[in-house]
């Protein structure tokens, strides 16, 4: 039982400190894995699981290994935030694949880059046609940017000359039947214009599941209730 109470506090104790070890460290290190995000990562994750788990390892030694890590990957963050070159190096740089619509072997051999790949990674960009596309480029994060010939790019409004309506950023109202004050507040909205809404679509709050006020300025509801006589994929 002791052994027990003592692994529950180490993996407590590992995850209240990877929170704060990620926070500190940024979104950049989850959404963008450069080279040392990753090995930032990998390694953090190694000595995270050894306080959880390795009850024979002392824990204040852990921690320390733990907090030197982070210590060392922030300092390389913020090096390679202050100097470029040093940047290029702890976290490479983007790389062409395809410029003015040719493939360019070369670095596809050097980054171990197939064309299956590359034409998987077109595809999930609904690109089926590689003459479509004029530049290519692979970023630090592993994913590929696409700029499509000037032929083959969508139509816009502005192209159109078509008037285009003022759009503002969705603004969560309601969200699992509470309002969210914050949100009200940040965007002058007063709970009595929110209501006024809700009355008009005949509702009240406790029925409202999500309200959001979308781009466009109308405002989205979602009952509890979604009053379907046959839901698709009802478990």
């Amino acid at each position: 039982m002791e052994h027990i109470l003592e692994m529950v506090g180490r993996a407590a104790l590992a995850f209240a400190i990877m929170m704060m070890i990620t926070r500190l460290l940024g979104k950049q290190t989850i959404a963008q894995m450069t080279y040392h995000d990753f090995v930032a990562a990998i390694t953090l994750g190694a000595l995270t699981a050894n306080l959880a788990f390795n009850v024979q390892m002392k824990m204040w030694h852990l921690i320390t290994a733990l907090l030197t890590f982070t210590g060392i990957a922030y300092l390389l963050m913020f090096l390679s935030l202050r100097y470029r070159p040093l940047r290029k190096w702890f976290s490479g740089q983007p790389t062409m694949m395809i410029q003015n619509g040719k493939i360019l072997e070369e670095n596809m051999r050097k980054l171990k880059f197939s064309l299956d790949t590359l034409n998987q990674e077109l595809r999930e960009r609904n690109i089926y046609n590689i003459e479509e596309v004029q530049f290519a480029v692979l970023e630090l994060n592993g994913e590929i940017s696409i700029l499509r010939k000037p032929e083959y790019l969508p139509v816009t409004r502005k192209d159109l000359k078509l008037k285009t309506d003022r759009q503002w950023f969705p603004v969560e109202l309601i969200m699992d039947g509470q309002i969210v004050q914050d949100n009200l507040n940040q965007n002058n909205l007063t709970i009595e214009w929110l209501m006024s809404q809700v009355q008009k679509k005949g509702l009240t709050v406790a029925e409202v599941n999500y309200a959001v006020k979308s781009s466009n300025g109308h405002v989205y509801f979602d009952r509890y209730d979604d009053q379907m006589s046959n839901p698709i994929d009802k478990e």
